[in-house]
């Protein structure tokens, strides 16, 4: 765990994140005393992929499909 003077880190903390792996920290102090922690964030799960049929017999009727909606009657 490399620490890290709080000068240091905001002359260089473009570099710091980019360089940051996951698992990995970096300790800002400031006057030899941890004053923060820079981790990375987890990376983000992949999205599930798709599954074609999952809502198969949920539309009952289209019988009023086309029909003006009642709340814009009065645009019409």
């Amino acid at each position: 765990m490399p620490t890290i003077t709080i000068q240091e880190a905001q002359a260089t903390l473009n570099v710091l994140i980019h360089r940051l792996t996951p698992g990995e920290e970096v300790v800002i102090t400031e006057n030899d005393r941890p004053i923060a922690r820079l981790i990375p964030t987890p990376p983000e799960p992949a999205p599930k992929p798709r599954q074609f049929g999952t809502l198969r017999g949920t539309v009952l009727s289209m019988e009023h499909f086309d029909d003006p909606l009642e709340e814009f009657e009065e645009y019409m």
